[in-house]
C-alpha cells in the first residue's frame, strides 16, 4: 500500500550521465513506473554515444523528464550541485542522486521516502548490514571498504558507507549546506556532503541496499578521485577540531 507521503511531497531523482546510452530509457521508464511523485533530471556532459538525444525524445512526451546538456565532462560533484540548485529553485520537496547503470536498485527508492519525515538526510549503504556489493573484483571492493573506514575514523563520523551515491536529500537539507562551495568530485563530494549535512545539525539515516556492479558500459572511478577523497578527510577533520564551518 502507497506510503501517505508520497501523495504529499514531489520528489526529483538526480542522475548524472555520461556514455549511458545502453541503460538511459530503462533506467527512467523504471522510476517514472513506480507509485512516487517522482520526476527526473538528467545532466548529462556531451555525451559522444547520443545520451542526451535518448532522453531528450522521451521529454518531449512527458513532462517528468527534465535535461540539462552540459558542453564536457565537468564532474559528478558539479552535476549534483547544479541538480540541488534545479531541484530548490522548482519547488521539490527531496531530491535523490543516483547512477543511471542499475548498480542503485530504483525499487528501493519508495524506502528512502518513507523516513523523509524523519530524516533529512537517508544514504543507501553498501556496509550498515555487513557487505552487499554484487560483481566487483576483491581488490575494488577491499579499496572501497577501507577508504569508507578510513574517512570514517578520521573525520569522525559514525556512517559506514560514507562513499555512497545512492543518497535522498531533504529539501531542508540541500537549504542547510552552502554546495556552491564544493570543490571536489566523486569520494570526495560524496564524503564532504554527509559532513555539511550533519554539521548543519540535521539528522541522517543509513539503510542497507545491495549494490550491483553496472551491467553495461563502463565505469567512470579514476585514481584521482581517490587521493582527491584521501586529502579531503584529513581537511574535514581539521575544520571539525578547529569548529569551522564544513566549507
Amino acid at each position: 500500500m502507497p506510503c501517505i507521503i508520497e501523495d504529499m511531497k514531489k520528489g526529483l531523482v538526480i542522475i548524472p550521465t555520461y556514455n549511458e546510452a545502453v541503460n538511459i530509457k530503462k533506467i527512467i521508464e523504471k522510476i517514472l513506473s513506480l507509485p512516487n511523485r517522482l520526476d527526473i533530471l538528467i545532466i548529462d556532459d556531451n555525451s559522444p554515444d547520443g545520451t542526451a538525444k535518448i532522453v531528450e525524445v522521451l521529454s518531449r512526451t512527458n513532462k517528468k523528464i527534465h535535461l540539462m546538456q552540459r558542453p564536457r565532462k565537468m564532474g559528478l560533484g558539479t552535476a549534483y550541485v547544479l541538480g540541488f540548485g534545479y531541484t530548490l529553485e522548482n519547488g521539490y520537496d527531496f531530491a535523490f542522486e543516483m547512477d543511471a547503470d542499475f548498480s542503485h536498485n530504483p525499487d528501493d527508492l519508495p524506502r528512502f521516502i518513507e523516513l523523509l519525515d524523519d530524516y533529512d538526510l537517508i544514504i543507501g549503504s553498501r556496509y550498515v548490514t555487513g557487505i552487499s556489493v554484487v560483481n566487483w573484483p576483491m581488490k575494488r571492493l577491499l579499496l572501497s571498504y577501507f577508504a569508507c573506514l578510513f574517512a570514517r575514523i578520521v573525520t569522525g563520523m559514525r556512517i559506514k558507507d560514507l562513499t555512497s551515491g545512492f543518497k535522498c536529500y531533504s529539501n531542508r537539507a540541500l537549504k542547510s549546506v552552502n554546495w556552491q562551495g564544493f570543490k571536489v568530485d566523486g569520494y570526495g563530494f560524496q564524503i564532504q556532503s554527509v559532513f555539511c549535512v550533519r554539521r548543519a545539525g540535521l539528522e541522517v539515516k543509513e539503510i542497507p541496499i545491495i549494490f550491483v556492479e553496472r551491467r553495461q558500459g563502463e565505469s567512470k572511478m579514476s585514481k584521482g578521485i581517490i587521493w582527491e577523497a584521501f586529502w579531503l578527510v584529513w581537511k574535514l577533520r581539521a575544520r571539525s577540531i578547529l569548529g569551522k564551518k564544513c566549507i
